[in-house]
C-alpha cells in the first residue's frame, strides 16, 4: 500500500472510531501534513482518494468535511474493495460450489485479454447475508496474476487475500448491468422461482497497472439486494 493510501485509510479509521457524521469538519490540510509528516501533494492525493470513495468532501476556503449519508446494508456498485467491506456489520458467508483451474471461456478470455489456452481459476459460489441468499457469483481469475487460490480463501474475502496475501494493488473496474429474469439454475441457487426478476452485473477488475485480473458475473437475489451509487461533482 502506497503512503497516500495508508494515510487515506488512517483518516477513514479516524472517522469511524470517532463516529463522525455528515458535515463534521476534519483537521485542515496543514494539520494533516504535520500529523503524517508528508508533503501537501501526498495529503492531497489521500483526500482525492477519499472523495472518490464518498468518505469526505472539500469546500474551497472552508475545509474538509465528512460525507456520511451511508445506509446500513447497502452495497456500493462502484467500490473495488469487495462488498464484504460494505456489509461488515452483517454476517456474510459463502458456499463454494466450484473451484478449479481451467481454460477460460471465449467471453472470459476476451474480457481478461488473455488467450483461450491460458489458465484461469474459476470460482462459483453463493453468497449469503444473515443466512439469506444474496447472490450467485461466477468469477474467472487470470492465473498468471492470481497465482494461488484455495477453498479457505474463496470462502472468505478474495479481494482481501489479493491485497494482503499477494500484495497486489487493485485499481479500477468496468461495470455492466442488466435486469432480466432468473434461469432455472440461477433460481435454484438463490432459492427463488424461475422467471423472477434479477439484477445481473458483469465486472472486469484491473490492477493499478491496467492489467485485468478478474472477470465476474454476479446474479443478485432481488429480495436481499440494496445498492448505492455515490457521485462527485459534475
Amino acid at each position: 500500500m502506497l503512503k497516500y493510501q495508508q494515510i487515506a485509510a488512517a483518516i477513514e479509521k479516524y472517522i469511524e472510531d470517532h463516529a463522525l457524521q455528515q458535515g463534521d469538519k476534519l483537521p485542515v490540510l496543514e494539520t494533516l501534513m504535520a500529523q503524517f509528516e508528508v508533503s501537501k501533494s501526498t495529503i492531497t492525493k489521500s483526500l482525492e482518494l477519499l472523495e472518490k470513495k464518498g468518505v469526505v468532501f472539500q469546500v474551497r476556503g472552508s475545509g474538509i468535511f465528512v460525507r456520511r449519508h451511508k445506509r446500513k446494508g447497502y452495497i456500493s456498485l462502484f467500490s473495488n474493495q469487495g462488498f464484504k467491506k460494505d456489509l461488515e456489520d452483517f454476517h456474510l458467508t459463502s458456499e463454494v460450489i466450484e473451484l478449479n483451474v481451467r481454460k477460460p471461456s471465449q467471453e472470459a478470455a476476451l474480457n481478461l485479454t488473455i488467450d483461450e489456452n491460458d489458465d484461469v481459476y474459476f470460482v462459483k459460489r453463493v453468497r449469503y447475508i444473515n443466512g439469506q441468499t444474496l447472490c450467485l457469483e461466477e468469477s474467472y481469475y487470470n492465473k498468471s496474476i492470481i497465482t494461488y487460490l484455495n477453498k479457505e480463501i474463496v470462502s472468505e474475502s478474495i479481494f482481501h487475500y489479493i491485497r494482503e496475501g499477494l500484495g497486489l494493488k487493485i485499481g479500477f473496474s468496468d461495470l455492466y448491468l442488466h435486469v432480466g429474469l432468473l434461469t432455472e439454475e440461477e433460481a435454484a441457487y438463490l432459492g427463488l422461482k424461475k422467471g423472477m426478476p434479477k439484477l445481473h452485473v458483469e465486472t472486469i477488475f484491473h490492477l493499478t497497472n491496467g492489467k485485468p485480473f478478474d472477470f465476474s458475473k454476479i446474479t443478485y437475489n432481488y429480495e436481499q439486494s440494496q445498492f448505492v451509487i455515490q457521485t462527485n461533482s459534475f
